[in-house]
Formats: structure tokens, C-alpha cells, sequence
């Protein structure tokens, strides 16, 4: 019905309870865990043909779908799905052995495997119908996995919030598409840039405008929609946590400058100042934030915020240069992102908190995850010869070329930010004297520590051989603006 990777995930998707049923009768926990990563390994292999065919072909519409829907796969979208299964594939085997003390593990790899499908599908999607269909299948699955561990209040209080938010962003993109089909008569991307290409600017136009920027900018985290953010992402499992950060927040400024580029091309110099703003303002409120935080997730999540706030810029530049970055570092941000909430999550697993005032010197206790956590601090803080050195400087770089001149030197200052409380997260983990806490901690389990070594290789793969995911990232853009 839709393409092989995204077929996949739906049925794995709805297949799951079958294993949950065969775990409850074999009475073998990992047979979920194993199903899972089996499924996403067999996508990321369908994906990688979609790749192919996409790059002899060029763009594939399937367009055989229920109420005109259709999907549009250029290689933007395949680019975003790659990210989207690789982070959900290493979540998962994460997930194998920090999970294991929880139960409802049926419907915890279930929503798992529907989020990842909820992305890939609003990536796929060549209409608004459609985006909206995954969009709801991303934001449904997400809300429970954010307040999985029912037993405690504050999983359910950060659910609950990010519920409310995400669907008032939601109910906001509905307006937004009920205004555009009034004005021309379609859901279709195409036809609607088609259809507005000749119509004079009017306020229904900004106030669409406005409605789209809002409806994605809450799930982008971009301030001041980012409330939600700062309480899901420490609350939600750290497998959950990454592929919150690192692919579903992402997905947002996809949607965002899909949409921006495709239907509202006649008024790019009006939403382009306006991203800028908003850019320079989540990049600064994240960065500041997460300099006060002694809770190392709650760190993390506000580093999120700042990270779109670059991803954000790079966006509304809407240059080759500006999206190539912005994409790699999309990229890399799901990478080191991934990285260091995992990490973080080796320490919980161990210990049981997540107060970096008791996690002082756990280097003396958990060498190689305190290692692998410090590698990604400092490819995350721009810090060369690592691979968020590259995406994070190709952005300022675009910036200038573009004549943007104080932006660039914004943002030079936010990763400058970004440095202090980095350096400042290695020294607590690594040279700090322990605490009791610290010192009670045992080395995380090998099954957990696998995807992180993985994450690790890539941020250093990338950082000393950029240039094939530059490329890719390259034809992505291209792909963004029709070259």
C-alpha cells in the first residue's frame, strides 16, 4: 500500500502483540526486544533500496491511496527516514536489557515501532492529508511513551502536558490546512503552491502562515512553544528520551520548512526574518537554561532546545549552503543526542538518579560509559575533530555567506554557551571525587553498551571523514529546493 520501509514498520507495529502473546506463553522476555530489532534492521535494509532507486530515479509518487492521499519520497525524506530508523534500531537493542525490570514491555515496543512509522510517514507524505494521519500517529504514540512508567506522578504530569501542548499545535495545523483548502481548493503540496503562486498576499494568507510556524513549532521545541519539552525528555525511559531528541523534535522543523518552502515560496522574505528570530531566541533561552540544571536529563533536553535553535537557522537561510548544514547536523545532533542520553540513562539504570551532584567521579566506577558520554559533550560543543565541529560551523559559515552576519556571530556565542556547561558535565562525571552514590555504581551491561559504543564510532567517523554524509545531506537540500 505505502512503500517497503514504511509497510514494514506497520506491521511490525501491529504484529507486536502477536510476540507479546508468544513471550507470555514461552515465558522469554527479550523475544519483543528481538523482534523489534530484527523488524528495524529488515526497514533500514528497505530503506537503503528505497535510497537507491530514489537516486537512479529521482523523486516517486505513490499516489494509489484513499481520499487522493499520496506520498511524494524525494531525497529529503529518505535522508530523515534513514535517521529515524538508525536512532530506533539502536533504541531498541538498547531497550533490551533497560527495560527489563519494567513490565507492559508488548505495548512499549509497539509504540515504539508506531512512532518511528508515524515519522517516516509525515517524511513520505506528498499532502497534508496524509502528514496529518502520521503526524497523529507520531504525537499519539509519543505521549504514552513519554508517561510509560505509570507508577510515578511525574511521567504522567509531563505526558499530560506534552498531550496538551502537542494538540493544540495540532488543532493548529488542522486550521491552517482548513484555511488552504478554502483558498485552493486542495491538500495536495503541489497543487497548493500551484494554486497560491498567482494569488495576491493577504491577511488570510499571514494568518495561515502564522498558524503553520505555531502548529509544527510546538513538536520543533522552538521557544516559546518549548514548555513541554523540559519535563518529557527527562521523564520518558532513555531509549525514549533519544529518539525524542534526536529524531521526533527534528521532524517538526522538517515539516515546518517543507511546508514553508513548498506552499509559502511567494512570501519567503516574511517567514524567513521571522524563523531567524525565533532561531536566535530558542538557541539563546536553551542554552541559558540548561546552564542551571543539576539534573543531567533535564540538561540534555534543554540542549535539544538550543540545538534546533541551529537547525532553525541554517532552515531560514533556505540557501543550499544553510539547508546542507542544517540537515547534517540533523544528522549529527540524533547522533550525539542519542549518545549522551543513552548515557545518561546507563547511569539511572545503575544508580538510580539523575542529580549530577551524586553522580560526582562515576568515572571511577563506569570508566567506559563515562568516556563514551564525554566524547559526545564534546562533539556536541563544536569541539573539532568531532563531527558537530562540522554542521555547527557550516551553519555559521552559511550565515555569513548569506549576509547574515550578526545571526552567524549569535550563534557562535550560544555554542561558546554550549562549551561551558559541557566542559562543566565532563568535569562532574570524570574528575570529580566520588560520592556514595557514585561509588555503589556496577559497569552497565554490554547490551546496553553496544549502541552507545556504535553512537561513539559515528561521531568520531564522521568528525574525521565527513565528506559522504556531507554529500548526502547535500542532495537532501538539493532535493528541498528543487535542484
Amino acid at each position: 500500500m505505502f512503500t517497503k520501509p514504511l509497510n514494514t514498520l506497520l506491521i511490525l507495529m501491529v504484529t507486536m502483540p502477536v510476540m507479546g502473546w508468544v513471550t507470555y506463553k514461552k515465558k522469554y522476555r527479550k523475544i519483543r526486544g528481538l523482534y523489534a530489532v530484527l523488524g528495524l534492521s529488515v526497514t533500514a535494509y528497505f530503506l537503503y533500496e528505497l535510497y537507491v532507486e530514489v537516486s537512479e530515479k529521482g523523486n516517486l509518487r505513490f499516489s494509489s491511496l484513499p481520499f487522493g492521499a499520496c506520498l511524494e519520497i524525494d531525497m529529503l525524506g529518505v535522508f530523515m527516514a534513514l535517521v529515524y530508523v538508525m536512532i530506533g534500531l539502536l533504541a531498541a537493542a538498547y531497550s533490551m536489557k533497560y527495560m527489563e525490570r519494567d513490565t507492559g514491555l508488548t505495548e512499549y515496543y509497539t509504540l515504539l515501532l508506531g512512532m518511528v512509522a508515524g515519522m517516516m510517514g509525515v517524511t513520505f507524505a506528498g499532502d497534508f492529508f496524509t502528514l496529518f494521519v502520521f503526524w497523529e500517529l507520531m504525537s499519539l504514540t509519543s505521549y504514552a511513551l513519554v508517561a510509560f512508567r505509570k507508577e510515578r506522578w511525574a511521567p504522567i504530569e509531563a505526558g499530560f502536558k506534552y498531550l496538551i501542548m502537542s494538540a493544540a499545535g495540532g488543532a493548529t495545523i488542522l486550521l491552517a490546512m482548513s484555511f488552504l483548502y478554502g483558498m485552493t481548493g486542495t491538500l495536495n503540496f503541489a497543487d497548493i503552491a500551484t494554486g497560491l503562486s498567482g494569488v495576491v498576499s493577504t491577511e488570510w494568507l499571514y494568518v495561515t502562515l502564522t498558524l503553520i510556524i505555531v502548529g509544527f513549532g510546538v513538536k520543533a521545541a522552538i521557544v516559546p512553544f518549548h514548555t513541554w519539552l523540559p519535563d518529557a525528555h527527562p521523564e520518558a525511559p532513555a531509549p525514549i528520551s533519544a529518539l525524542l531528541s534526536g529524531a521526533l523534535v527534528p521532524t517538526g522543523a522538517y515539516a515546518l520548512i517543507r511546508v514553508l518552502l513548498l506552499v509559502f515560496g511567494s512570501i519567503q522574505s516574511v517567514w524567513q526574518m521571522t524563523l531567524l528570530v525565533f532561531a536566535v531566541l530558542t538557541m539563546f533561552v536553551g542554552n541559558l537554561m540548561a546552564l542551571l540544571q543539576d539534573d543531567i536529563k533535564r540538561l540534555l533536553a534543554f540542549s535539544t532546545i538550543a540545538q534546533m535553535g541551529y537547525i532553525l537557522f541554517g532552515f531560514s537561510l533556505a540557501s543550499q549552503q544553510g539547508l546542507t548544514g542544517s540537515l547534517f547536523h540533523i544528522m549529527n545532533h540524533a547522533i550525539m543526542k542519542s549518545l549522551l542520553f543513552l548515557c545518561a540513562g546507563a547511569f539511572v539504570h545503575q544508580v538510580g538518579t539523575r542529580d549530577l551532584r551524586k553522580l560526582e567521579g562515576i568515572r571511577r566506577t563506569m570508566p567506559v560509559t563515562s568516556l563514551l558520554l564525554a566524547i559526545g559533550a564534546v562533539a556536541i560543543a563544536a569541539i573539532p575533530p568531532l563531527n558537530g565541529f562540522w554542521s555547527e560551523w557550516m551553519i555559521v559559515l552559511a550565515g555569513i555567506e548569506a549576509e547574515m552576519l550578526p545571526f552567524s556571530a549569535l550563534m557562535i556565542i550560544n555554542i561558546l554557551l554550549s562549551v561551558a556547561y559541557y566542559l562543566r558535565l565532563i568535569y562532574v562525571i570524570v574528575l570529580k571525587e566520588p560520592t556514595p552514590v557514585s561509588k555503589k555504581a556496577t559497569a552497565a551491561p554490554l547490551s546496553m553498551l553496544i549502541p552507545i559504543i556504535i553512537l561513539a564510532a559515528l561521531c568520531i567517523i564522521i568528525g574525521i571523514y565527513p565528506g559522504p554524509f556531507v554529500a548526502l545531506a547535500q542532495q537532501a537540500a538539493k532535493a528541498t529546493l528543487g535542484l
